[in-house]
């Protein structure tokens, strides 16, 4: 084989690394928006949680005081 041949050959092994390092990249970048939206749905989902047991206890003390008046 020729010294082109070679040269040819690690231009296009470069050339491949290099796509894959921005493959790579790319996929590191998706993960992290994934991570953050995962952060931010937990977040909302505490946040309700906490909304629907004050609706609860309001309902709750609603309802006595319904309870309360038809007595």
């Amino acid at each position: 084989m020729s010294v082109d041949h070679y040269r040819a050959e690690v231009e296009r092994l470069t050339r491949e690394l290099a796509e894959a390092n921005r493959e790579k990249v790319r996929a590191a970048e998706c993960g992290l928006v994934v991570l953050e939206e995962n952060q931010t749905l937990k977040q909302q989902y505490a946040e309700l949680e906490a909304d629907q047991e004050t609706l609860r206890q309001e309902l709750e003390q609603l309802q006595e005081v319904q309870l309360i008046l038809l007595l």
